[in-house]
C-alpha cells in the first residue's frame, strides 16, 4: 500500500480538474463496463477534451456505424437527457482490433494516439471461460502486450489503467493485492500458441493450464506480468474487479446488459425454468456493482496521474471487490429472489419460482432431469403441436452449459483482500465524494437486488412496467397451479406406496397386533 500511504493529495486537482482537457483512449468501449466508463467520464468529467474508442468492423457494420448503435443504448439515456450532443462532440472511433498485431490500426491513427492521448483504459478482454487457448491468448495476453507497446510510444501519458480480474490467481485461497508468480512464461505461451497446430493445442491445453480452471483466468494472470515488466517505466495501475453486475445508481439503478452472474440466475429462476443449482448455500460470492467498479477505474487513474512517474514507483493493484465489507451467500441470494419476485414478477413465467441449492452432484443431476429437462420437453412438445417453434430445451441446454462453466467458481471459496481499494477511496477529496466515492458497507442488499431484478426485466428481457399487473396475476396463478400439482403428485405417491403389497402386508401385521 506504499503508493497510497506516501501520497498527500491536498494540493492536487480534483478528479474533474485532472480530466479537464485530457484525451482518453479506451479499449472494450462497446462492452458492459466500457459503456458505463464512457458515460460516467462524459457525465462527471464533461470538460475532458475527447475520448477515442478502439472499435473494429463487425458483421459487415463499419466501426463508425457501431458507435452510433452503441450510443443508442439505454446506458446513455441520462447523458442524452441532461447533456445532449456531448457524446457526438467528444467521442470518436479509431478503427482497429485488439486481436491484431499493432492493434490493427492505420499508421495515421497510431500517430494520432501517440501525439494526443493522456490516459489509457485497457478494458477489452474475452471473458468467456471456454475460449480456445489460442484465442484467449491473442485477446487477453497479446492484446495487452500490444497496448503496452502503444503506451510506450505515447508522448504525454499520465495514466494507464489495466483491467484484470480478481480471479486471476484462483490457485490461491487468499488473494491479496500483490503480483503472484506466473504459472507459465508469457513469451513462451505466445510462441506456443502461434506455432502449434490448433488440434494439438486443444489436446495440450488442460495440461498447459495446470492449476488454472480455464483459459480466461490463465491468460489474465499472464497479462499482469506483461504489465509488471514495465514497472517504473509506465504510469500503470492494475484493477482486478470480481464479478461485475448491475449498477447501484449510475447511469440508472439496476443497469445491466448481460446475463452473467446472479442476475442471470435470478432471471432464469424468475421465469420458473431453473429449479436446481449445484453449489454451497453458505458459500460467499463476491460481486461488484458496475458503477462502483467504474468509479474505481476513474479514481485510480486520477491517483496515478497526479503523481510524477519515478523509476522506483511500484504498480498499485486494487482488488475491486466487496471482500468482507458486503457479503452475501448463495443461499441468501436464492432466498432474496423468492422474497422479491412476488412484487416484481417476470412476464409469462412458465412455472412458480422454486428450487434450491444442493451440494450433491447426484441430487443436482436428478433434479436437472426431472425439473429442467422433462418439463422443457413437455413444453416444447406443446409448442410443436400448436405450430410454434420449440425453444425451451435449447434454453435449458444453455443454462446447463453456463452452470458447468461456473461450477468451479460457485463451489470454491476465496478470500479477497481489498485494503488498497478501501485506502484509495479515503484519498478522494471532499468535493469529489458526491460523484466518485464508493461505499459497499451501507448498501441495502434487498433494495439493490430489487433494482437488479427490475433492471433485468427492463434491460435484458425488454419487459414494460405497464405489464406488471398482468405479470402479478399470472404469478398468482402459477403459485396455485404449483401447489395443486404438488398435492396431486405427493398424494399419488402416497396412494401408490400404501397400495404396494409389501406395505399392505406390514400394515396388516401392525394392525393385527392391536
Amino acid at each position: 500500500m506504499g503508493f497510497l500511504e506516501e501520497r498527500d493529495v491536498s494540493d492536487v486537482p480534483t478528479i474533474p480538474e485532472f480530466y479537464k482537457g485530457k484525451t482518453i483512449f479506451i479499449t472494450g468501449g462497446s462492452g458492459f463496463m466500457g459503456k458505463v466508463l464512457i458515460e460516467k467520464l462524459l457525465y462527471s468529467c464533461s470538460e475532458l477534451d475527447r475520448i477515442y474508442i478502439l472499435m473494429r468492423n463487425k458483421k459487415g457494420v463499419k466501426s463508425e456505424d457501431r458507435l452510433d448503435q452503441m450510443y443508442s443504448s439505454q446506458c446513455f439515456d441520462r447523458l442524452r437527457a441532461e447533456k445532449p450532443n456531448l457524446f457526438a462532440s467528444k467521442v470518436f472511433v479509431v478503427a482497429g482490433d485488439v486481436l491484431e498485431v499493432g492493434l490493427g490500426m492505420s499508421q495515421e491513427d497510431r500517430a494520432l494516439l501517440v501525439n494526443r492521448v493522456n490516459i489509457i483504459f485497457h478494458v477489452a478482454a474475452s471473458v468467456r471461460f471456454d475460449d480456445p487457448l489460442e484465442f484467449a491468448v491473442r485477446m487477453n495476453l497479446r492484446g495487452t502486450k500490444e497496448m503496452v507497446d502503444l503506451a510506450k510510444e505515447v508522448r504525454n501519458l499520465s495514466a494507464f489503467v489495466h483491467v484484470s480480474t480478481s480471479y486471476s490467481n484462483t490457485n490461491r485461497d487468499t488473494i491479496e493485492e500483490v503480483l503472484y508468480p506466473p504459472l507459465a512464461d508469457w513469451r513462451d505461451t505466445l510462441e506456443v500458441c502461434e506455432n502449434t497446430d490448433p488440434h494439438y493445442l486443444k489436446v495440450l491445453t488442460p495440461k498447459y493450464l495446470g492449476e488454472m480452471p480455464n483459459t480466461y483466468v490463465f491468460t489474465k494472470q499472464l497479462a499482469e506480468h506483461v504489465i509488471f515488466e514495465n514497472k517504473g517505466q509506465l504510469p500503470i495501475v492494475v484493477i482486478r474487479p470480481s464479478i461485475v453486475i448491475s449498477s447501484v445508481s449510475e447511469p440508472m439503478p439496476g443497469w445491466i446488459e448481460n446475463f452473467n452472474g446472479p442476475v442471470g440466475l435470478m432471471v432464469a429462476a424468475g421465469k420458473g425454468i431453473m429449479r436446481s443449482s449445484y453449489s454451497d448455500p453458505d458459500l460467499i460470492s463476491d460481486y461488484m456493482p458496475v458503477d462502483i467498479s467504474i468509479k474505481t477505474l476513474i479514481t485510480a487513474a486520477w491517483m496515478r496521474g497526479t503523481k510524477e512517474l519515478s523509476p522506483t514507483d511500484d504498480i498499485p493493484i486494487y482488488n475491486c471487490c466487496s471482500g468482507k465489507h458486503q457479503t452475501i451467500t448463495m443461499g441468501q441470494m436464492i432466498q432474496l429472489s423468492k422474497e422479491i419476485y412476488p412484487s416484481v414478477p417476470l412476464n409469462d413465467m412458465l412455472w412458480a419460482i422454486g428450487g434450491d441449492i444442493t451440494t450433491s452432484k447426484t441430487i443436482h443431476y436428478i433434479k436437472v432431469i426431472l425439473l429442467h429437462l422433462l418439463p422443457a420437453i413437455f413444453v416444447d412438445t406443446l409448442l410443436w403441436i400448436l405450430g410454434k417453434k420449440p425453444m425451451l430445451v435449447k434454453v435449458q441446454r444453455r443454462i446447463y452449459i453456463a452452470n458447468l462453466a461456473l461450477t468451479y467458481f460457485i463451489t470454491k471459496q476465496w478470500t479477497f483482500d481489498n485494503t488498497n481499494l478501501v485506502a484509495l477511496r479515503s484519498k478522494i477529496k471532499k468535493e469529489d465524494e458526491k460523484d466518485f466515492y464508493y461505499d459497499m458497507e451501507t448498501l441495502d442488499k434487498f433494495k439493490y437486488f430489487v433494482n437488479s431484478i427490475i433492471g433485468g426485466r427492463k434491460f435484458l428481457l425488454h419487459e414494460k412496467d405497464e405489464d406488471l399487473p398482468r405479470a402479478k396475476a399470472h404469478y398468482k396463478r402459477m403459485v396455485i397451479l404449483d401447489k395443486v400439482v404438488q398435492f396431486i403428485f405427493y398424494g399419488y405417491i402416497t396412494w401408490w406406496t400404501l397400495h404396494l403389497e409389501s406395505v399392505q402386508h406390514y400394515m396388516n401385521v401392525i394392525f393385527s397386533a392391536f
